[in-house]
């Protein structure tokens, strides 16, 4: 068994050509900070959109960008993960 946690996304995204347009989904908590982590966590030509829950207590975070190979989208998770309340999807 593989102690990597990203295994099964690595394989599923072995099986499409790179590069290519990857759709990331994050909810972190509605506060200013965690909201400009995650959206740091994409270059300038990534298109982002916010939605605040119904609560308003937590923003999802959509973004599309292109990515170059499966390396770089397991990047972005792992960098994901430094920010406090985040949650993948």
């Amino acid at each position: 068994m593989s102690n990597d946690p990203f295994h099964k996304l690595r394989e599923q995204l072995a099986l499409q050509e790179w590069p290519n347009v990857y759709f990331f989904k994050f909810i972190v908590p509605n506060d200013p900070h965690s909201l400009a982590q995650a959206a740091s966590l994409f270059n300038e030509t990534a298109e982002i959109a916010f939605h605040e829950s119904k609560t308003g207590k937590y923003i999802s975070v959509s973004a599309k960008e292109m990515m170059l190979d499966v390396d770089s989208i397991i990047e972005v998770y792992l960098k994901a993960a430094s920010i406090k309340g985040i949650i993948s999807l």
